[in-house]
């Protein structure tokens, strides 16, 4: 889910920040108990926009997106 939307945003990021990405994304659908496409693309879409708007610690996107 994470990759389609990198790919989306048109933004190169390297391994490791597209690991950190999947790791808040997959906790947080956890957490949230997220099933659905939309809700899943939608999580997807805030936790990279975050990323690239300079919260970069996963402890700080976790905390902003539960």
């Amino acid at each position: 889910m994470i990759l389609s939307q990198i790919a989306e945003a048109q933004t190169v990021l390297g391994d490791e920040e597209v690991a950190l990405c999947q790791r808040v994304f997959d906790h947080i659908s956890s957490v949230r108990r997220i099933t659905t496409d939309t809700e899943r693309e939608d999580l997807a879409r805030r936790v990279i926009h975050l990323y690239q708007h300079g919260v970069k610690d996963e402890g700080a996107l976790l905390r902003l997106l539960i």
